[in-house]
C-alpha cells in the first residue's frame, strides 16, 4: 500500500526473523501483525499479534521462514524499520529501529512519530 517497489517495508534482523518463525510454529499461526496504537506517555505503541489469516490490505514482510504483516494503518509509519530480537540477562524483547520515530520515552515502549499530526 505505501511501499517502495522492489523493497520491503520492514527488515527482521537474523534474530527477529529466527524468534518470530519459532513463535509462528509454536502458535500455529500465519505469522506477527505488526501495528501502531494511541497510548503510553509518548502517544503511540507498537503492537503485535499472531494472524491465523492474512488480511488482503496488509503489507506482507517473508524472510528466512518469518512472516510479517504490517496493518494497513501501521504501514506508512513503519517504512524503513528494523526489526530485531534482542535478549538480555533482564529481558527479552523485539526492539524496533524505526526512522520515523521522533521522541521514545525511557522505558523504550512508547513513540512519538515524526510530523504526527495527532501528537
Amino acid at each position: 500500500m505505501f511501499g517502495i517497489p522492489g523493497k520491503q517495508a520492514v527488515t527482521l534482523t537474523p534474530a527477529a526473523a529466527t524468534q518470530i518463525a519459532r513463535l509462528m510454529a509454536r502458535q500455529g499461526s500465519q505469522g506477527l501483525r505488526i501495528g501502531v496504537k494511541k497510548g503510553g506517555c509518548a502517544g503511540m505503541e507498537y503492537t503485535m499479534d499472531y494472524v491465523t489469516e492474512v488480511n488482503p490490505l496488509d503489507e506482507v514482510v517473508e524472510q528466512d521462514g518469518a512472516r510479517v504483516m504490517i496493518a494497513p494503518m501501521a504501514q506508512m509509519f513503519l517504512i524503513g524499520t528494523e526489526i530485531d530480537y534482542q535478549v538480555s540477562a533482564l529481558e527479552s524483547a523485539f526492539r524496533f529501529n524505526n526512522p520515523n520515530v521522533a521522541e521514545a520515552c525511557g522505558c523504550g515502549e512508547s513513540i512519538k512519530f515524526k510530523d504526527d499530526p495527532a501528537a
